[in-house]
């Protein structure tokens, strides 16, 4: 073993020498960690080196059982490297004392969780928060998640999840960014600087970038289900979100289950390799999901010897769960099925990492006692939950500005989101005080006072089937209580409610477990027990104001024809009754626009703005016309289009004023819009620009998203609004997957959503 060392130290100094003639020197700080890591190494025997690449679970160890537990004896032999599912600084720094003083190499633990819209303090759902369209909320969110979290010993988080998704029967959709992948860069980008800085302080944690790839274009919307593609569409509308978020410095990187190219993306070469290391230069490591791994038996990929010497030799660096790696890379590393290089790279890799946090300084950086009882759950984190929230509810319709409400009279508050602790935080959830929400009936109190009178009604249940209920509801949350009485009981207290009222707030909509991992969906409407409840409420005549809770685009063509107000909150976190009371009373002026295109019905999925014509498109303004791209039963458009959102007042938008009509290459042009608030209230609008590159080598999209501007504007106001466009700006993958900006004529759209724009064109030459 000696001498394995040995060879070991010299192939290492040789290939740094080899690096440093080839690349960038590296600095002081990089050749201190390098001399730290190999000297580590060059000590480390090979069941050492394979243990750190284990991430098994905590299980359920409680304080005082660190010493006594399972994980405990394969902490003190060397065969872990992390562990996750553990959260509480007593609980943490009793497992990490096992590594540091009762192991032979004394190597910290990593401790991760799915920290991933909040800890304590929890925000608005992935795709709630996307719809701020606001970069500094979201990297405000996320730095305040890496705070909290990381008061709790916490100090790798699993997020951001940056999948594209186009399908609203895919319940995960609602723990990423929508269906635009510029939107989804911009956002990757803020989540990473958000969580880590620059990984210096105590409250800065790893991120951990997931599900890499494409796991949102599962087939038919079913989770973990098969992914097919042509690399053309991954380049251009899948992968770019990844990609920005291994250039904002992302430390780690999660495998996503489902296959890419046939092969399953935990033992693809191409992905982990070819891609994310050689073309995009990552240097972090790459966790597989949980148990993805030996997942890959199921897919046909062999035994789980078989899958996990492909998973390493594909690139990946740590086994979530699986333990494949733990088990058999010895043994394959004897049948010369891996070699040591690998098992060599990713070691360093996650001993690289534990460095960077300042692990090997002091294994209890994250362990200060005193930070979780001033720095979790504060004042102050509430509040910008609060504000967040407000920020990201998009006013899907308001007739006759029947919004905002006055604070006097008698308001009907009717639904079975009411007064329901448990389901405003939304899926991934796992830190939240359930006990300390603020629900709708609550927040509405705060805001009213003695003002107005309260009456509420439950309404209905969630869904009118118990057993479907369950299944939908009660998988993680155990605090729901269901209502024991008929629908026809339920409705009738809720009518007499409405008729004492006069105006009527339905709170209404999904539970929090409804979408979220393995939470696919056919049937993409309202429930229909729920939908019963509001057409009766309509018909007694009094106005009525819908607070919809979801987590996915949903198919509301009644709601829209027959509601007058529509309010999408999502799941808006720790404050959510407050902060839709703020919205509702208009403390609040609305301004969120959607990141993700609400369908007419389930059948027109996918559906999404960036789409591509097809030979026989159909023409602008039509339904239908036999012979060309349409349904018989239904119109091509969406319900509500990508980046739509009312707002309590209304925003005018000039002529688009090009700088010039001709963009040189290695130059730039601007386009300037005047914009200006109409009405008597003051709001904020988001601005957004689009391109559309009217002939290619390849077939282009009728609109991409290439900039937007989230701007404050005092009633009355004019603001000209000005975007720069480069060369840059017009590239895309080629079909030789080129990443080129072609010469030719070009179309630019400003406006309120992907629908309702100005335009203007130019060439490039």
């Amino acid at each position: 073993m000696r001498k394995a060392n040995i060879l070991f130290s010299i192939m290492l100094v040789l290939a740094i020498n080899a690096s440093a003639q080839t690349k960038k020197p590296i600095s002081a700080e990089e050749a201190k960690m390098n001399t730290f890591i190999n000297n580590l190494m060059s000590k480390m025997t090979v069941d050492e080196k394979i243990g750190q690449l284990n991430l098994p679970s905590s299980g359920d160890i409680t304080t005082g059982q660190a010493n006594s537990s399972d994980i405990g004896k394969k902490i003190r032999n060397g065969e872990v490297g992390g562990l996750f599912n553990i959260k509480g600084v007593e609980k943490i720094a009793a497992v990490q004392k096992v590594a540091i003083e009762e192991s032979r190499m004394k190597i910290p633990l990593l401790f991760g969780m799915d920290v991933i819209h909040g800890y304590n303090t929890v925000f608005p759902i992935p795709l709630g928060m996307s719809a701020t369209w606001d970069m500094s909320a979201v990297e405000k969110s996320a730095r305040i998640a890496a705070i909290e979290a990381s008061a709790s010993g916490i100090n790798w988080t699993f997020s951001p999840m940056v999948d594209i998704s186009r399908d609203p029967r895919w319940g995960r959709i609602s723990e990423g960014n929508g269906e635009d992948a510029f939107l989804g860069s911009a956002i990757a980008r803020a989540m990473v600087k958000g969580y880590q800085g620059d990984l210096k302080s105590n409250n800065q944690i790893l991120a951990c970038v997931k599900h890499y790839a494409l796991y949102g274009a599962a087939e038919g919307g079913r989770d973990y289900n098969t992914t097919d593609m042509s690399k053309v569409r991954m380049y251009n509308e899948y992968l770019p979100p990844y990609k920005a978020a291994v250039e904002a410095g992302a430390a780690s990187i999660m495998a996503s289950f489902n296959e890419v190219d046939g092969v399953p993306a935990t033992g693809s070469k191409w992905l982990m390799t070819e891609v994310l290391r050689n073309q995009w230069g990552f240097k972090g490591f790459v966790v597989t999901d949980y148990t993805g791994i030996p997942e890959m038996i199921a897919h046909g990929m062999g035994d789980l010897q078989t899958v996990s010497a492909l998973a390493l030799n594909a690139g990946v660096d740590m086994d979530m769960v699986g333990e494949g790696f733990l088990g058999t890379l010895k043994k394959s590393l004897a049948e010369k099925k891996v070699s040591i290089e690998q098992i060599n790279r990713a070691c360093r890799l996650i001993l690289q990492a534990k460095y960077k946090l300042g692990l090997f300084e002091n294994p209890y950086k994250f362990c200060d006692v005193k930070r979780a009882e001033t720095e979790v759950f504060t004042p102050q984190n509430r509040q910008a939950s609060r504000e967040i929230a407000a920020e990201s509810f998009v006013l899907l319709k308001n007739e006759n500005n029947l919004l905002p409400l006055k604070k006097s009279g008698t308001i009907g508050l009717i639904g079975p989101l009411v007064d329901n602790t448990a389901n405003m935080y939304g899926t991934w959830s796992v830190a939240a005080l359930f006990d300390k929400s603020v629900t709708v009936l609550q927040g509405m109190k705060n805001a009213l006072g003695e003002n107005a009178k309260i009456l509420t009604a439950r309404g209905s249940n969630f869904l009118a089937d118990s057993t479907m209920e369950n299944r939908y509801v009660n998988i993680h949350n155990k605090t729901y209580i269901r209502d024991s009485r008929s629908e026809d009981e339920m409705i009738k207290e809720a009518i007499n409610v409405a008729k004492k009222s006069d105006v009527v707030v339905a709170v209404l909509g999904e539970g929090s477990e409804f979408t979220g991992e393995s939470s696919s969906v056919t049937d993409i409407q309202m429930p229909e027990t729920q939908k019963k409840l509001i057409k009766e409420l309509m018909k007694t005549g009094k106005p009525v104001v819908l607070v919809l809770f979801t987590g996915r685009p949903l198919a509301l063509n009644w709601e829209n024809e027959n509601v007058p107000a529509i309010l999408n909150v999502w799941f808006p976190g720790s404050e959510a009754g407050n902060a839709i009371a703020d919205v509702l009373f208009g403390d609040v002026n609305p301004s969120g626009k959607l990141s993700a295109t609400f369908p007419q019905n389930v059948g027109q999925v996918p559906i999404y703005y960036a789409h591509k014509n097809t030979g026989r498109p159909l023409a602008e303004g039509k339904w239908f016309e036999k012979f060309r791209s349409n349904y018989l039963d239904v119109s091509n458009e969406p319900l509500f289009p990508f980046g739509y959102g009312l707002s309590y007042t209304t925003f005018g938008y000039g002529d688009i004023k090009l700088s010039s009509s001709t963009l040189t290459k290695g130059k730039s042009i601007t386009a300037t819009i005047a914009v200006t608030n109409n009405g008597k209230v003051d709001g904020k609008e988001v601005v957004q620009l689009y391109i559309r590159d009217l002939v290619g080598s390849i077939t282009r999209p009728v609109k991409e998203l290439k900039g937007f501007q989230k701007i404050y504007f005092k009633a009355g106001e004019t603001k000209n609004v000005t975007f720069s466009l480069s060369e840059q700006d017009l590239k895309f993958y080629n079909s030789d997957l080129k990443f080129v900006a072609e010469p030719g004529d070009f179309k630019v759209f400003i406006g309120s959503n992907s629908r309702d724009v100005k335009e203007a064109s130019f060439s490039l030459k």
